[in-house]
């Protein structure tokens, strides 16, 4: 872990209610259509590693939706954990675990090493927020800690072989007049190699709201 905490990564104002639990108005737009690909392109059961697990609201949501998963929050961000943690205590169920301290961008994840192999292995809205070490080091994750045939699940904005939508290039100079080092990452042309070197597998590439993707990579 670094020595000095990582800034907030943010986007928008959240809402936090008195029982902790931080609730984005992003994740209520997109987590319905999060749910439909979840469900037909990446697992209906199974233990799920959630990296930048953000306020919880996906890993609730979708935990409800389909009761075979069992998700488990990390976050290198304390004050996101917090709100993890809430969530997990609000569960009507006992398939909420976590959260996880857990850097991206380091070689060992920590106890997310120790609970290997799991089945699937998701990131939403990270990539375009995060160095691109920490880009690096969720594929090189993935392929370490998913099982065989185990999938990689990706949602955000992505550039395709070096073209991106109006909206999306808006979006990607704003990140990066926040931070050199965020901004809108080609599927094509930067994370399809580090897949190939992590051993995973282009599946599935879906169209959704807002010019985002969703994304999913299957282990060799």
């Amino acid at each position: 872990m670094s020595e000095t905490p990582p800034k907030s990564v943010a986007l928008e104002a959240r809402e936090a209610g008195e029982d902790g639990r931080r609730f984005s108005p992003s994740v209520a737009r997109n987590r319905e259509p999060i749910r439909g690909v979840f469900a037909k392109h990446v697992a209906r059961e199974g233990r799920v590693l959630e990296v930048a697990s953000g306020t919880g609201e996906h890993g609730a949501f979708l935990t409800d939706e389909l009761t075979g998963l069992e998700w488990t929050y990390s976050d290198v961000d304390a004050d996101s954990r917090v709100s993890q943690a809430a969530w997990v205590a609000a569960a009507t169920h006992d398939r909420l675990h976590g959260p996880l301290t857990l850097d991206a961008s380091l070689a060992d994840w920590g106890e997310a090493e120790a609970a290997r192999p799991w089945d699937v292995v998701v990131s939403i809205n990270m990539v375009h927020i995060a160095p691109m070490s920490a880009v690096e080091g969720l594929f090189a994750g993935a392929g370490r800690l998913l099982k065989p045939q185990g999938r990689l699940f990706l949602y955000g904005p992505f550039g395709r072989d070096g073209i991106m939508a109006p909206s999306n290039a808006r979006f990607s100079e704003d990140l990066k007049r926040r931070d050199l080092e965020w901004g809108v990452r080609d599927l094509d042309m930067e994370l399809l190699p580090l897949a190939s070197l992590a051993d995973l597998i282009l599946q599935d590439i879906v169209e959704m709201p807002a010019n985002n993707l969703a994304v999913v990579f299957e282990r060799t």
